[in-house]
């Protein structure tokens, strides 16, 4: 070994060995910062990758100023050797900024800036200058609105009733330009087809100027919670039978009634403030000549409910009259050798009106009813004799005439 490091050519190979060791090294180097030769040696790449929706910080003090022109993100280029942008682009570890900090109020022209992540990688801003507007910061108060939207979807009876906030005012920070430029801050509460009462509702707080653009501002809390009951109110009302057209001839309406007296109907308060009944459909007088039960259904107004009845039953009673012709004059009581002639009428049978309960009526016949007179101590001559009736109960007679004209003969 020794003999080895005596040898001049030994030297001068371990000297040119260092040599080509050092130029390796030196153009490594090199390659990595113009990402050149280093791809080639290492089996890397130059590549471009694009974060969308990066959020730009601002820079500034937030208790005195607001600043308005500013993104919320911009795009960001990054283009390098993938070993240096593969982790940035996965763990998305950029900081974009814009430093507002010494700027006054007013419109300033400003850069947006990045925090520095590699000297290895070029990045591009998207936009990279920005115009905006500082403005003194001015906080105020404001009581909270409420809308409710579609209420005409609500289903029909149903109305909205009281309804509470968890808050009913709210902090807004802005400029005090658009503070002064604030008319309504409302929430918005949907009822469409509801028919229960809301607990608990989270809904966001909206902020218009006076013609309804919306503002944007900065809103504490940015929701509040809202409860709204939903009534159905009701009440009960009689009941009342119409009718329409007139009886047939020969019968009258002794009565007509509903099996309820009252129902509870369901509307809005205001609808139920103007009922004071309701009707049943219309009943055709011309078409009755019974009398027995009908089912007939509720005329309900428009936006009226009455869930647990849809029809009702009504009794009607008529009262009929009818006429039976010829019934037979009988003589009760008339003295042994005596005989009896009929001056007026003329012939022993009389004309009869009957008239009561259509079901009692109805059937009636001539043989139903005993016309007689009582000859009973009429002496011999000419007699006015009253006519007395026999019949059903419950059974109105009326005679074509009250007496009789008779002579008595001996016979």
């Amino acid at each position: 070994m020794d003999n080895w490091f005596k040898s001049k050519w030994f030297i001068r190979a371990i000297s040119l060995g260092f040599a080509i060791l050092l130029y390796v090294f030196v153009a490594i180097e090199e390659t990595d910062s113009t990402e050149n030769e280093s791809s080639i040696l290492f089996g890397g790449s130059v590549k471009t990758e694009t974060l969308q929706n990066v959020p730009v910080d601002i820079r500034i003090d937030s208790d005195k100023y607001v600043v308005s022109g500013v993104p919320e993100t911009v795009n960001v280029s990054l283009e390098g050797p993938t070993s240096a942008l593969a982790p940035v682009v996965r763990q998305k570890n950029i900081e974009v900024y814009v430093d507002l900090t010494g700027l006054k109020e007013g419109e300033h022209e400003v850069e947006i800036k990045h925090e520095e992540i590699s000297s290895r990688l070029s990045v591009y801003i998207e936009p990279k200058t920005i115009n905006i507007i500082i403005e003194e910061r001015s906080t105020d108060e404001f009581a909270i609105s409420v809308d409710f939207i579609n209420e005409d979807k609500l289903p029909e009876g149903y109305q909205i009733g009281d309804y509470k906030l968890n808050t009913d005012k709210v902090t807004i920070t802005s400029s005090k330009e658009v503070i002064d430029r604030i008319a309504i801050v409302k929430v918005y509460v949907d009822v469409a087809g509801v028919t229960e009462s809301i607990k608990n509702r989270e809904v966001p707080v909206n902020v218009y100027d006076s013609q309804g653009n919306e503002l944007g501002v900065r809103v504490d809390p940015t929701t509040v919670v809202v409860s709204v009951d939903i009534d159905n109110p009701s009440k009960r009302v009689p009941v009342s039978v119409a009718t329409t057209g007139k009886l047939p001839n020969g019968y009258s309406l002794v009565s007509m009634e509903a099996d309820l007296k009252e129902i509870e109907i369901f509307a809005t308060s205001d609808t139920l403030a103007n009922i004071d009944e309701i009707t049943t459909e219309p009943i055709n007088l011309s078409d009755i000549t019974k009398s027995g039960t009908i089912e007939v259904n509720l005329a309900l107004p428009k936006k009226v409910q009455a869930p647990t009845v849809d029809s009702v039953k009504v009794q009607v009673v008529l009262e009929q009259t009818k006429s039976l012709e010829d019934v037979p004059i009988e003589v009760d009581n008339l003295s042994s050798g005596q005989v009896i002639n009929f001056v007026e009428p003329n012939q022993e049978r009389i004309n009869i009106t009957v008239s009561g309960n259509e079901q009692d009526v109805r059937d009636l016949k001539a043989e139903d009813f005993r016309i007689y007179i009582n000859a009973n101590g009429l002496d011999i001559g000419r007699r006015r004799v009253p006519l007395q009736v026999e019949g059903p109960n419950n059974i109105t007679v009326e005679l074509d005439m009250e007496e009789v004209v008779v002579e008595i003969e001996e016979a």
